[in-house]
């Protein structure tokens, strides 16, 4: 018998020996109690990822104001990894990472942020290269050696796979190396994992990929009505990452884009090139009134509370009984809405039916957008807004 083939005898064993003395599984509970914050190099970059890139992207991550404003992960995606070497281990591009990931990990962490990697559950990756199954041990292991902070693990090539069974693997890898890792699954939505997942991993990916369109982001937004009671502290819906500053939706959409993760309370993971953000790009992703909504400690993701087609009212609980109402104009033409304030107050947050104690004259309403408290000179107003536009408003108790 081979060394390569003793190893993975050895892994494999392990696997089965823990599966079996803990048959319900464990994830690191006390991990992503508010959905995580950060940076991926997908949606921008594909596979066009290196060393100076990532190291680039944590610099411009703290220069940039995106760390100030919460933003914690810089995650690399597909593309680093080439082959594994005769003992099983994963092999890294040294052309594209010189120094190895062990290095970009502590130049990550040096910054005060956290590392974050990926890798497939399948026999390859998305992009083909080598991916995990039958290496889930071993590859949880030298994670955990280099430092990463969280793991984005993908569905690509999976074949007959049980998703529920295999993502509990990779999980089991994980906390049988010690290592404290946030473990986002994405498997697309396809097992309903917000039915299982809880107890597996950190946030699950919801739906398929969202692309930078407003098609795209305003379908993902759809496929979110029903999930709100699966998300909480430490297991969140995942819509996917955030294309806001791409270039190819305008900057009405990706305020809408940017306002609708924040009402889900969806992981806020930029997808962009944070060396180079216009001014409108920063007011979007660094709004820390907004941001504020996704990482209110309660946990609870929006309900739509009215739907009239493309004119949506969406509601979310906030601690100290306060809340957040997004009006969202999905049409492409501009609306007018009447807007009765004083029975949004009244609305209990978990859906339509008797008000909290929030009555109009004991809170002041606060424009998230505008940076700005709301004059109300009648308890109802017409509110305007442009096509594919939001207003998001605070309900905070005086």
């Amino acid at each position: 018998m081979s060394k390569s083939e003793l190893m993975r005898k050895v892994l494999l064993i392990m696997g089965i020996v823990i599966s079996f003395l803990n048959s319900s599984g464990q994830k690191f509970e006390g991990l992503a109690k508010t959905p995580p914050m950060g940076w991926n190099s997908w949606n921008k970059f594909g596979c066009n990822v290196s060393e100076e890139l990532l190291m680039g992207m944590a610099d411009a991550m703290v220069s940039s104001g995106m760390k100030d404003a919460g933003y914690e992960y810089i995650v690399i995606d597909d593309c680093w990894q080439v082959s594994r070497d005769d003992n099983g281990n994963i092999v890294t591009d040294k052309e594209k990472f010189p120094h190895g990931i062990k290095y970009l990990a502590d130049y990550i962490h040096d910054k005060g942020l956290k590392f974050g990697i990926y890798s497939c559950a399948g026999s390859k990756t998305c992009a083909g290269r080598p991916g995990g199954r039958g290496h889930e041990f071993q590859d949880a292991l030298m994670y955990a050696r280099w430092g990463v902070d969280y793991l984005k693990y993908d569905w690509c090539n999976t074949t007959t796979q049980d998703a529920k069974a295999t993502y509990a693997t990779m999980r089991d890898g994980l906390y049988t190396a010690g290592r404290p890792i946030v473990f986002s699954l994405c498997e697309w939505g396809i097992n309903k994992p917000w039915e299982w997942a809880a107890n597996t991993g950190h946030l699950w990916r919801t739906t398929g990929d969202i692309s930078d369109s407003w098609n795209s982001m305003i379908d993902i937004v759809a496929q979110e009505k029903d999930l709100a009671k699966y998300a909480g502290p430490g297991h969140w819906n995942d819509p996917d990452m955030l294309e806001v500053g791409n270039g190819r939706m305008t900057n009405e959409e990706y305020k809408t884009h940017f306002s609708m993760w924040c009402m889900l309370a969806a992981p806020l993971i930029a997808g962009n090139d944070l060396r180079n953000m216009t001014p409108e790009t920063k007011a979007i992703l660094q709004n820390k009134e907004l941001i504020s909504i996704d990482q209110d400690s309660l946990g609870r993701q929006a309900t739509c509370y009215r739907d009239n087609g493309d004119y949506q009212i969406w509601i979310k609980p906030l601690v100290n009984n306060e809340k957040a109402v997004c009006l969202l104009n999905k049409s492409d033409e501009k609306k007018s809405v009447l807007v009765d304030f004083a029975m949004l107050s009244q609305v209990r947050t978990a859906g339509r039916g008797r008000g909290v104690s929030l009555n109009l004259e004991d809170i002041k309403i606060r424009d998230l957008w505008e940076h700005k408290d709301q004059s109300l000179k009648e308890t109802s107003m017409y509110i305007d807004l442009v096509p594919h536009s939001v207003k998001v408003y605070r309900f905070i108790k005086k």
